[in-house]
């Protein structure tokens, strides 16, 4: 079967186009495009934008905004982005970093999606024509969202202050058995006065570690400290069970990757 291909050169006209039945918006083409090579017979036509604005980084008055088109290789070699590096990064190899998007990451199913797991950490906003809305908000939705996300915008964090893990089998590109993001900031004295952890993997989309956010308040950074938190990672969670890792084997391994990513 093939399939129609349409250009728009803005993003409400693809928007519009995108209500016929059977029609995919195209950003990297990583997963829609393979999913049709692989005989999903429910896509018959793509719908790509060329907006210059979707392919834009604007890093300006303590916010950074992505556009939904920029890819991951570009967020890697970004100087003023270099605390997200790792997690741009670990979106497969050479070749699929330079078509993955930051719009297409925010729509990838579990084990996929380690970028989006740190956009959630950061606490993102997510912009569609319609406006911007909380990144917990978007991507509880995500599944029944029909309009096309334009950009993402965040605070970028301090180096010592975001912390980003990706466990997998195969080095250094292989599918996630598990990611875990950290946005912690500290008093002084070293005490966390606020934590946002977020974990890939745990559920068919990113999710915060809550009950481990809120054990951690008011701990330093010591194995001793951080054992309630280890403790309460795994509730709420319901582990994807995939050919890379059973549900079973990522809740228990959980607390020791998160562990070595608080000590580290």
């Amino acid at each position: 079967m093939s399939l129609a291909l349409q250009t728009f050169s803005t993003v409400k006209d693809a928007n519009t186009a995108l209500h016929a039945s059977g029609t995919r918006y195209l950003g990297g083409g990583t997963l829609v495009v393979r999913a049709a090579n692989e005989g999903d017979i429910s896509v018959s036509s793509l719908v790509r934008v060329t907006e210059p604005s979707l392919s834009q980084i604007t890093v300006s008055g303590g916010r950074a905004r992505l556009g939904a088109s920029v890819t991951m290789a570009a967020i890697a070699r970004h100087p003023e982005l270099a605390a997200l590096a790792p997690a741009a990064r670990a979106v497969g190899g050479p070749a699929i970093r330079n078509m993955a998007t930051v719009g297409g990451n925010l729509f990838a199913p579990a084990p996929y999606g380690d970028f989006a797991v740190a956009l959630l950490a950061l606490d993102a906003a997510v912009a569609t024509e319609a406006g911007e809305m909380p990144i917990e908000t978007f991507l509880a939705g995500r599944d029944t969202s029909s309009a096309i996300v334009t950009a993402v915008g965040f605070s970028p964090p301090k180096a010592e202050s975001f912390r980003f893990l990706k466990v997998s089998r195969v080095k250094p590109k292989g599918v996630s058995v598990l990611s875990i993001a950290a946005f912690l900031q500290s008093a002084a004295d070293g005490t966390v006065t606020s934590a946002r952890i977020t974990l890939g993997c745990m559920a068919d989309r990113p999710m915060r570690a809550h009950a481990a956010e809120k054990a951690l308040l008011g701990c330093k950074l010591r194995a001793d400290e951080i054992a309630p938190a280890l403790a309460a990672a795994g509730e709420g969670i319901a582990p994807i069970t995939d050919p890379i890792a059973s549900a079973w084997y990522r809740t228990e391994v959980l607390p020791v990757h998160l562990g070595r990513l608080l000590l580290s």
